[in-house]
């Protein structure tokens, strides 16, 4: 197999020092278990090369764009911090079909519907100012974003905290730059400073409940520590 270093993998022999036909059986289905395991993992890397083969494509795609190198710069970063491909395409799939495609792949791949996360965008701000047809995009991709957020809590959070206690600005930024793109699109002009408060409301929709209880974590291990220490 090609896949593997060119390592030739073959069905038992039943025919050699008299093996039992159980033993046969056996062996057979540990060889079907360990080839299923070889195709399940090939399917994975497949899958994961098609997301960070997605984050590429953004990149170009906005480098390309004399309009949108700052954004390409942001991503970047992010890629730079290891912040997972599907959370980086999520918050671009607002102004990119090609990253909603691969986002909305990843999440049916990994059996990830909207019942299985508490969402609170409906607690959101300043959504009744957009159209309804604008509104429901905005909710869907922020349901988005909570639906991958689920998938990997601990490694996107860990990837983005700075100091163990903040989000890293790149987020904000990127969040707001495109939410700002996307309303353009829209013939709808706002504010940076505007729209950041606005981001800013979908950002701590979206961690404040990790990050409380990250918080929480961290001052439990602090009072160990100190105990430990008296």
């Amino acid at each position: 197999m090609d896949e593997f270093g060119g390592l030739d993998v073959g069905m038992p022999d039943e025919g050699q020092g008299g093996v039992s036909e159980e033993a046969s059986e056996a062996a057979k289905q540990r060889f079907a278990g360990t080839q299923a395991a070889m195709q399940q993992l090939q399917r994975e890397e497949k899958k994961a090369k098609k997301r960070d083969d997605g984050v590429a494509k953004a990149i170009l795609q906005f480098l390309t764009d004399a309009q949108r190198t700052h954004l390409a710069a942001l991503i970047s970063h992010l890629v730079a911090l290891n912040c997972p491909s599907p959370f980086i395409l999520a918050i671009l799939s607002l102004i990119n079909d090609n990253c909603k495609t691969v986002v909305e792949d990843y999440l049916r791949d990994h059996e990830i519907e909207m019942k299985d996360v508490e969402s609170s965008t409906k607690s959101l701000i300043a959504f009744d100012k957009f159209d309804p047809a604008v509104s429901e995009e905005l909710v869907s991709w922020i349901e988005r974003m909570e639906l991958v957020f689920s998938s990997d809590e601990p490694t996107i959070l860990r990837s983005i905290l700075v100091e163990d206690r903040n989000i890293d600005g790149t987020v904000l930024q990127l969040t707001t730059f495109v939410l700002q793109a996307f309303l353009q699109k829209k013939g709808k002009n706002a504010g940076f400073e505007q729209l950041q408060q606005l981001s800013i409301g979908v950002l701590q929709s979206l961690f404040g409940s990790a990050m409380q209880t990250h918080m929480e974590h961290k001052l439990e291990e602090q009072a160990k520590v100190n105990d430990e220490d008296q």
